[in-house]
């Protein structure tokens, strides 16, 4: 195995390659919820429904969920920089494409595509941070990543907001090509090769095809559950994903290095990060689709006045998760994740619990106590999960940490809908206990992972 890939990047190399990774994620994340705020105007300008054109969105979200673990693996074989190279010339071209679109078909189809350049982007950012930092550091390129996917998640309809305030939706798409020639040629010249290998891992191009379908069947199952489509409709979605995701799972057992990392899996260590890290962006994800419609709909907060009061949310978690990311060298990973966890529950749990006339103040406290929880959790969460795999996995653990991102952050949007859908006077409330209770679950799930060694080059 190379130096390079075991200390590191020697210094200046080492900031051109995380600024490489930095845009290019940032542009990955934020497209995922940047899109949101401009349907009506898309929709009105396009000449499509209100319904249809949530398929902008579902479509770029679908395209990644299906191809990132398929494209994590891919790193593995030919390595991550390639990966990620192609993953931005194929993201800003197909931006390109999107804001040149002149109706909801070419639209839809020019986000498929953007959606595997951003898998392709995600899939491998954190094999990649294990090859720029030493892994002494290691820790607080985690903070730096974990620190960029949290705010631009977070920030997506603030930026969207301030962008069409001044120009056409289009440009929501156009920033991203100046945007990703200049990560391609940072990337071409900074980002480190894998370490050399004996042997390459086979490409099983069925193994591709059914982890396509088990989770593009299990987002839109979860989908037509929440949104209350037809009974039968959603039993034959859960009857195809139950008889293909069991054929899938088989399959990969039997491989000697499985696409869904199943032999990871049964690393301890690794299994409860991934578990902790589905609860938590599922509890996130209930609480910031819930929270706008609470103050608007339940406090009689306007729309400017509800994305200040969101703001204190990411903030906290700005300043939070580079500081978790120094932390994580000195204090156990589980440790810092259960009291992350604890903080942002008590943080939901107090906001459902909000007096009926609350001031700005009893909001913004709670709003930054969620977010400095979850900002305490994620970089030492992310650290342990890349960590705790072989180095030659670095591939398969980075796209199974960004699936459960997504598959969280999928159910939690799907679990609001349903709230709603139950509970339509309580909708919003419910949300919030429900997320408190799930934040709840990680903080255990996360502090049984302190009788679990540290993971160790």
């Amino acid at each position: 195995m190379d130096k390079t890939s075991l200390d590191g990047l020697p210094i200046p190399q080492r900031y051109g390659a995380i600024l490489t990774i930095i845009i290019g994620i940032a542009m990955a994340v934020l497209d995922g919820a940047i899109a949101n705020v401009a349907l009506p105007t898309i929709a009105r300008d396009l000449n499509a429904s209100a319904a249809s054109s949530i398929w902008i969105v579902n479509a770029y979200q679908i395209a990644i969920v299906v191809s990132l673990l398929t494209l994590s693996f891919l790193g593995d074989m030919f390595g991550y920089r390639r990966v990620y190279q192609c993953g931005l010339v194929l993201f800003t071209l197909t931006s390109l494409f999107c804001a040149l679109s002149d109706s909801l078909l070419t639209l839809t189809l020019a986000r498929v595509a953007q959606g595997f350049g951003g898998a392709a982007l995600m899939s491998v950012n954190t094999a990649l941070i294990r090859l720029i930092y030493p892994y002494r550091s290691l820790g607080r390129g985690m903070g730096i990543n974990s620190f960029v996917v949290a705010v631009s998640s977070a920030a997506g309809p603030t930026i969207a907001a301030a962008i069409l305030s001044v120009a056409s939706w289009q440009w929501l798409f156009l920033i991203n090509v100046p945007l990703g020639i200049l990560a391609l040629l940072l990337a071409i010249k900074y980002l480190p090769p894998n370490a050399t290998r004996s042997a390459k891992p086979k490409f099983d191009l069925p193994s591709a095809v059914m982890n396509a379908l088990t989770f593009g069947l299990l987002i839109t199952a979860l989908s037509s559950f929440a949104q209350g489509q037809s009974t039968v409709l959603v039993l034959v979605e859960l009857a195809a994903l139950l008889l293909i995701g069991s054929l899938f799972i088989r399959r990969q057992l039997k491989l000697p290095v499985p696409l869904l990392p199943v032999d990871l899996l049964r690393i301890p260590l690794f299994s409860l990060s991934i578990g902790t890290s589905v609860c938590s962006f599922c509890a996130q994800m209930l609480a910031l689709v819930s929270l706008p419609f609470f103050l608007q709909t339940v406090l009689g907060r306007s729309e400017v006045e509800t994305g200040l009061l969101l703001t204190p949310w990411p903030l906290a978690t700005m300043v939070m998760a580079p500081l978790a990311g120094y932390l994580i060298e000195r204090v156990h990973a589980g440790l810092l994740g259960g009291l992350g966890m604890i903080m942002m529950a008590g943080g939901l749990f107090a906001l459902a619990l909000l007096p009926s006339a609350p001031a700005d103040t009893d909001i913004i406290w709670r709003m930054a106590l969620c977010g400095a929880g979850f900002g305490l959790f994620q970089s030492p969460n992310n650290h342990t999960i890349i960590t705790a795999a072989p180095r030659q996995r670095s591939g398969g653990a980075s796209g199974m940490l960004g699936t459960a991102r997504l598959l969280g952050q999928s159910a939690g949007a799907a679990l609001v809908a349903l709230m709603f859908n139950l509970f339509a006077t309580h909708g919003t409330h419910i949300s919030l206990l429900l997320a408190g209770t799930l934040a709840t679950i990680a903080a255990v799930i996360s502090s049984l992972r302190i009788t679990q060694p540290r993971a160790s080059e």
